[in-house]
């Protein structure tokens, strides 16, 4: 937002909320430092009073090994803001998290770092297949269910010969 000051110059203006959002951008996944929070769609509900900042994040799996490293990072984050901020950051488990939450934008950011995003469809009996995000080839298999990391699968594509990570889907219908 834009306000004139004085009515000779424009002052850009941001709420603390608009703020708070935009330094959330720049929280990565620490294990996928190409993402962030915000487009993973960890974000349930930010409350903004004040210099007082609530946030609840929904975890992407029960259990995270970087729930930690994701608070100290928000918190980092948020005191660089030009104004003393209080922050509580809360992780909540319901409504659990899915993986239809991962924004477009975050979408890409995992096919251009070699992980293929979380399939938007399932077949009836639950099976899942993603694209290679090297070439796009539907004509992959799934090397190993176990990842690097618990929301994390291997894939081997048929047409480059490439193996490739893929982010598992998680879906309450499953």
């Amino acid at each position: 937002m834009t306000v004139k000051d004085n009515n000779q110059e424009i002052v850009n203006v941001h709420t603390l909320e608009e703020r708070v959002l935009e330094a959330l951008y720049f929280v990565k996944d620490p294990e996928i430092d190409a993402i962030s929070i915000i487009e993973l769609g960890m974000l349930e509900k930010l409350e903004v009073l004040d210099n007082k900042v609530k946030l609840q994040l929904l975890p992407t799996f029960m259990g995270c090994p970087a729930l930690d490293i994701i608070k100290n990072n928000i918190e980092k984050a948020l005191s660089g803001l030009s104004e003393e901020v209080e922050v509580d950051v809360q992780f909540i488990y319901h409504p659990p998290w899915t993986s239809a939450r991962v924004s477009e934008a975050g979408r890409q950011k995992l096919k251009e770092f070699g992980i293929a995003p979380p399939p938007k469809v399932f077949g009836p009996d639950g099976s899942w297949s993603v694209n290679c995000p090297y070439c796009d080839s539907e004509y992959t298999s799934i090397d190993n269910l176990f990842g690097p990391t618990a929301c994390r699968s291997i894939l081997y594509c048929k047409s480059c010969k490439n193996p490739f990570e893929a982010m598992k889907p998680v879906s309450t219908l499953m």
